[in-house]
C-alpha cells in the first residue's frame, strides 16, 4: 500500500510538471501538436492497452476461449493499423481539435449529435475500467467495490485536471514501461509454472491439453458463428476509428508522418503484448480451475513473490489509469470545446471548460459503473455506438466528402435506429454491421440528392 501511494503521488508530481506546459485550449486538448513518433506511440499504446485487453478480456477467454479476444486484442489492434494506413494522415492536415470538429463541416446539427453520441459511449468505457481496478484493489488490497470505484475516480479526475493531454502523454510514457513488464512477467510465470520451468514448454503443455476449440480464434462451427465473430470483430475495429481518444492522438503528433507511423508501431506493439492476456486466459483453467473471474489477479497472487506483486498490482494501476484519464480527456474535450461552447457564456474560458466537463463525464461514469452490469457486454456497446452512429459520416468527412446538415444527421439517426433494433429482433447478420451499410446508402443517396 506505501509503495502504491508513492507511485500515484510521482503521477501527480508529473502532473503538475506537465501543467505547465498548458497556457491555451490546444495544449490541454492535443499537447500543443508536438509530440515525437516516441512519445505519440506510447500514449497510443498505453490508451488501448487499459481494462478492456488486460482484465476483463482475460476473464472473457477464460469462459469462451480465444475466439472471445476478436473484440479484444485484434479487433482493437486492426483498428489501429487502419487508422494509420488509411486515415491518420489526412486527419492530422485537418488541423482539427475533435472528432466533432470533422462533423461541424456538415453543420452544428451534425456537430451537437456527434457529441451527444460521443459522450455516452465513453461512459460505458470508463465504467469498465473503474470496476476492473476496483476489483483488482479488491483482490489485492482487500477494498469494497464502491470505495474501490470512489478511490480510482478521485486519483484519475485529478491528474486528468492538471495537464490535459500534455500530463496524459507524459505519464502513458512512463506507465507503458510498467505495463509490457508486469504483463511479460506474469505471462512467464504462468507459462514457466505449467513447463515445470520452461516457458516453451510450458505453451506446447497449453496446446497439448487445451481443446482445440478453445484455441481457435475464428469460430468454423456454422456460418452464424462466423458472421456474429466478424460482426464483433468489425464493432471493434472500425467502431474506434472516429473515436476521439484516437483522433487526439493523431492530432497531438507533430507532423502526419508521425501520426501514421506511430498508429502502425501501436498497432504492431498492441498485438503482441495483447496477445499474452489472452493466452493467460487459455490457461487459467489448467492453473486455477475454480477461479472464473478475476483470473490475472488470481493468477499473480498465486505465482508471484511479494515484490513481484507490487510490480504486478502497479503496473494494472498504470494500465488502468492511462485509459481511464484518456477516456475522461476525450468526450471532454468534445463536449466543451462542440457542444458547451456555443451555449456558455465566453466569460468561462475554454480551459475552464473542459475541466468542468471532465467532471460531469466522470460522475455519469461512476453512476454506470456503480450499476453493475456485465463489462464486456458493455465494452462491445461502447464501441457499436461509434460504429453505427459516427462511423460512416466521419471517414467521408476525413476524405473530404460533402453533404448537408439535414442529410449527416438523418444517416446518423437511421445507424443508431436500426442498430438499437438488435435488443428486439434477432437477425444472422449482426445488426451493428446491417446499421453501418444502412447509415452508408442513407448519407450516400441523400448527398447525391443534394449535389
Amino acid at each position: 500500500m506505501p509503495v502504491l501511494g508513492g507511485y500515484l503521488v510521482l503521477l501527480f508530481v508529473v502532473s503538475l510538471l506537465a501543467n505547465r506546459q498548458v497556457r491555451s485550449e490546444e495544449d490541454y486538448i492535443v499537447a500543443g501538436r508536438r509530440l515525437p513518433l516516441s512519445l505519440a506511440t506510447a500514449t497510443l499504446f498505453a490508451t488501448w492497452f487499459g481494462a478492456g485487453t488486460v482484465l476483463t478480456a482475460a476473464d472473457e477467454i477464460r469462459a469462451e476461449g480465444v475466439r472471445a479476444a476478436g473484440l479484444e486484442p485484434y479487433g482493437a489492434g486492426l483498428c489501429l493499423l487502419l487508422a494509420g494506413l488509411f486515415l491518420a494522415g489526412r486527419l492530422w492536415s485537418m488541423k482539427v481539435l475533435t472528432v466533432s470538429d470533422v462533423f461541424s463541416r456538415f453543420g452544428p446539427k451534425a456537430e451537437a449529435l456527434s457529441v451527444l453520441v460521443t459522450v455516452p459511449s465513453y461512459v460505458g468505457w470508463i465504467a469498465v475500467q473503474l470496476v476492473a481496478l476496483a476489483g483488482t484493489l479488491r483482490v489485492t488490497l482487500g477494498l469494497d467495490m464502491v470505495t474501490g470505484i470512489a478511490v480510482v475516480a478521485v486519483v484519475s479526475l485529478v491528474y486528468t485536471l492538471l495537464g490535459g493531454m500534455w500530463s496524459v502523454t507524459v505519464t502513458d510514457a512512463a506507465q507503458m514501461l510498467l505495463i509490457v513488464a508486469g504483463v511479460l512477467w506474469l505471462g512467464h510465470a504462468v507459462f514457466a509454472t505449467l513447463g515445470d520451468g520452461s516457458s516453451l514448454e510450458g505453451l506446447r503443455v497449453l496446446e497439448a491439453q487445451t481443446e482445440d476449440e478453445r484455441l481457435r480464434l475464428v469460430p468454423r462451427e456454422s456460418m452464424k458463428e462466423f458472421v456474429a465473430w466478424v460482426g464483433v470483430l468489425m464493432v471493434s475495429a472500425l467502431g474506434n476509428l472516429p473515436g476521439q481518444e484516437l483522433a487526439q492522438r493523431v492530432m497531438a503528433a507533430r507532423s502526419a508522418r508521425v501520426a501514421r507511423r506511430a498508429c502502425i508501431l501501436a498497432g504492431c506493439l498492441y498485438v503482441s503484448i495483447g496477445t499474452v492476456p489472452v493466452l493467460i486466459g487459455v490457461a487459467a483453467p489448467l492453473l486455477l480451475p475454480e477461479a472464473e473471474q478475476a483470473v490475472l489477479q488470481s493468477l499473480a497472487m498465486r505465482l508471484f513473490s511479494p515484490f513481484m506483486m507490487v510490480v504486478f498490482v502497479l503496473s494494472v494501476v498504470s494500465v488502468v489509469l492511462s485509459t481511464i484519464t484518456s477516456g475522461l480527456l476525450a468526450p471532454a474535450t468534445s463536449l466543451a470545446h462542440n457542444l458547451l461552447r456555443h451555449r456558455v457564456s465566453s466569460r468561462v474560458s475554454a480551459l475552464a471548460l473542459c475541466r468542468i466537463s471532465v467532471v460531469l463525464v466522470l460522475l455519469a461514469s461512476i453512476g454506470m459503473a456503480l450499476l453493475g452490469e456485465n463489462a464486456y457486454a458493455i465494452l462491445e456497446a461502447s464501441y457499436a455506438i461509434g460504429l453505427v452512429g459516427l462511423f460512416v459520416p466521419f471517414v467521408a468527412g476525413v476524405y473530404g466528402l460533402r453533404a448537408s446538415d439535414r442529410a449527416t444527421v438523418a444517416a446518423m439517426l437511421v445507424g443508431i435506429a436500426v442498430w438499437s433494433l438488435e435488443w428486439v429482433w434477432e437477425t444472422v447478420v449482426p445488426m451493428s454491421l446491417v446499421a453501418v451499410a444502412a447509415c452508408g446508402i442513407v448519407f450516400e443517396v441523400l448527398r447525391r440528392r443534394e449535389a
